[in-house]
C-alpha cells in the first residue's frame, strides 16, 4: 500500500508542476538583456505578455530539432520565413485569433547551445534590432526548445496586443488547459489500481 500512496503523490506533485519543468530561467534571462539594451537606446521596458509567451511556446516546439544553418531564424531573408500551416491551431491552442496578433513580431532565433550572451547577440545585432527599438512594441513571450528560441513582441493597441478571443468569435473551442494534467493523474489512477 505504501509503494502505491508513494506512486500517487509522485504523480500528483509532476502534474502539478508539468509546466515549472521546462523553465530554466534562460528566458528570463534574455528579456533582461533585451530591456537593458532598450535601456541603452532610451526605450521603455518590456513586459511579459503570457499570451504573446503561449504562441512563443508553440513556434518554439514547431522549430525544435529543426538544424541552425545559415538561412534560419535571425539570419533568414526577410519574406522567406518558414509558414506554419497549422498557424490557426498554434493561435487556438493560445485562445488567440489572428487580428490580434497583425501588428505582433515574431522573431525566431537558432543558436547551438543556447549560450546567453549569444542569443542576445542574435537579437540586438541582427535585423530584430530594428524590431527592439522600436517603442510601439510594449509587451513580450519568450520561448526555447532544443536550439531555438522563439521572442514575440506585442503592442498596445487591439491589432497587436495578444489579447485572448472573447466568447463566440472566430476562435474554436480548445481543450481546457489542466486538461494534460487531469490525463496524467488518470493514467496514474490506471497503475496504481493494476499494482
Amino acid at each position: 500500500m505504501g509503494s502505491r500512496f508513494s506512486l500517487l503523490c509522485f504523480l500528483v506533485l509532476a502534474s502539478c508542476f508539468l509546466h515549472c519543468a521546462r523553465s530554466d530561467g534562460s528566458d528570463s534571462q534574455l528579456l533582461k538583456g533585451i530591456n537593458s539594451y532598450r535601456a541603452s537606446l532610451k526605450v521603455p521596458a518590456l513586459s511579459e505578455n503570457k499570451n504573446a509567451a503561449c504562441l512563443a511556446d508553440q513556434l518554439a516546439q514547431q522549430f525544435k530539432g529543426q538544424a541552425c544553418s545559415n538561412t534560419t531564424g535571425s539570419n533568414t531573408v526577410p519574406g522567406t520565413e518558414q509558414q506554419f500551416p497549422d498557424y490557426p491551431k498554434l493561435l487556438d491552442h493560445c485562445h488567440l485569433n489572428a487580428s490580434v496578433t497583425e501588428d505582433g513580431q515574431v522573431m525566431p532565433a537558432c543558436v547551438p547551445g543556447l549560450v546567453p550572451d549569444v542569443v542576445l547577440t542574435n537579437y540586438t545585432k541582427s535585423q530584430y534590432n530594428q524590431y527592439l527599438n522600436d517603442t510601439k512594441y510594449s509587451g513580450v513571450g519568450i520561448a526555447n526548445e532544443g536550439d531555438w528560441v522563439v521572442v514575440v513582441l506585442s503592442t498596445s493597441t487591439g491589432s497587436g496586443d495578444y489579447s485572448p478571443a472573447p466568447p463566440g468569435s472566430n476562435r474554436a473551442s480548445s481543450v481546457h488547459p489542466a486538461f494534460d494534467q487531469m490525463i496524467l493523474l488518470l493514467v496514474g489512477f490506471v497503475c496504481l489500481m493494476m499494482l
